[in-house]
């Protein structure tokens, strides 16, 4: 039986509420059911660095770690040494003796590289001389991957540029969830529509949004609006601001979970409305897949990779990030939202299921198409 090693330097999440906690766990559900299909013993190793070592030297003493056919790996948003409570690693050089382990025996390596936002001064919270610690710890993961690494996967290829580690690159966007889907019959003349995501920032796009929203409705209402957002966010929001949501007549709901879904099946489309930024252009929401699982149409922004991803397999439209422009794009999805969800069922879950992101990481470190 061939065997595979999914190896995370740092511990799961237990409660995987933001796309960055999810996407190990979906990966790693995703390989393992991989495995079961295929034939395939996936092996795993994650945790604290003590955790991470104890378990690599039982896997080693009991002969598991031979004739490994690949390694897939993932980072986190801070460097590998520094994922141990408090950032103090009590095993500094474990990951170096596995990734070594690894390349003395040729198995092909590859890492999710999962985000350079330490790139961008506006982003990277850090100043002064942590700033500069920080940055030149970041720079030694670089250099640590380009040493032990065959493979660079990326949330987007956009992302690629900013990533100064001179191996093969890919993209490896957040896949979908299988979900069964029992869409509500309406009869309404007005489009319904949800944005689900922060308003605690103008980059989001909510107050975009809103300005389209009011164009699109004079002088005959054909769009009703709910946002979804975290409750607090909302209630920060100044008087003036909530009035004009109240105004335009928009739901304002804070759910997730069953409710959630419950909440997608009423609804025609979704809205991703980020402004257009250097570091948007590049970035893929985990809110686009969500979207897409539930088979809504996107109007998104044409912040380059998610223009890419929707407008390669006609999932949505794609609009400036400037009020009439996005009031367009939503007048053409009111007329086309049937056939864009048609596009979505014919062939989302077949290239962008979190089981299709296992199989092209294996084609990928392997060069086998089957």
């Amino acid at each position: 039986m061939k065997k595979v090693l999914v190896y995370y330097p740092f511990t799961l999440a237990e409660q995987a509420n933001s796309g960055s906690k999810l996407r190990p766990h979906e990966m790693y559900k995703a390989f393992c059911e991989w495995g079961s299909r295929n034939g395939v013993n996936i092996l795993f190793i994650s945790g604290t660095s003590a955790e991470r070592e104890k378990q690599f030297r039982q896997l080693v003493n009991s002969g598991e770690l031979e004739d490994i056919w690949f390694c897939y790996m993932e980072n986190q948003t801070i460097p590998l040494w520094l994922t141990d409570p408090g950032h103090k690693p009590k095993k500094p050089f474990i990951d170096w003796t596995i990734l070594r382990y690894l390349k003395k025996r040729n198995v092909p390596v590859g890492v999710f590289y999962r985000d350079v936002y330490w790139k961008f001064d506006e982003l990277y919270p850090l100043k002064g001389w942590k700033k500069k610690v920080m940055q030149t710890i970041y720079r030694l993961e670089e250099r640590f991957y380009e040493a032990y690494c065959d493979v660079i996967f990326l949330p987007s290829n956009e992302m690629g540029k900013y990533v100064a580690i001179n191996r093969p690159m890919t993209d490896l966007p957040p896949g979908g969830k299988q979900r069964a889907i029992e869409r509500e019959t309406r009869n309404d003349s007005v489009a319904s529509a949800v944005y689900v995501g922060g308003i605690n920032n103008e980059d989001y796009g909510l107050f975009l949004l809103l300005d389209a929203l009011e164009l699109v409705n004079e002088p005959t209402p054909l769009l009703h609006l709910t946002i979804v957002c975290r409750k607090n966010e909302y209630e920060a929001l100044p008087e003036e601001q909530k009035a004009r949501i109240h105004r335009l007549g928009v739901d304002v709901r804070h759910i997730s979970g069953a409710e959630l879904d419950r909440l997608y099946e009423q609804m025609d489309f979704a809205f991703i409305p980020r402004l257009r930024s250097e570091y948007n252009d590049f970035s893929v929401p985990v809110k686009l897949v969500e979207y897409l699982s539930n088979e809504l149409p996107v109007v998104a922004t044409n912040c380059l990779a998610q223009q890419r991803f929707i407008e390669t397999d006609e999932y949505g439209v794609i609009c400036e990030d400037t009020p009439l422009s996005m009031a367009e794009a939503i007048r053409t999805m009111i007329e086309r939202s049937e056939y864009y969800r048609q596009r979505i069922s014919e062939t989302f879950m077949q290239k962008h299921s979190w089981l299709a992101r296992v199989e092209k990481v294996k084609q990928t470190l392997t060069r086998e198409d089957t």
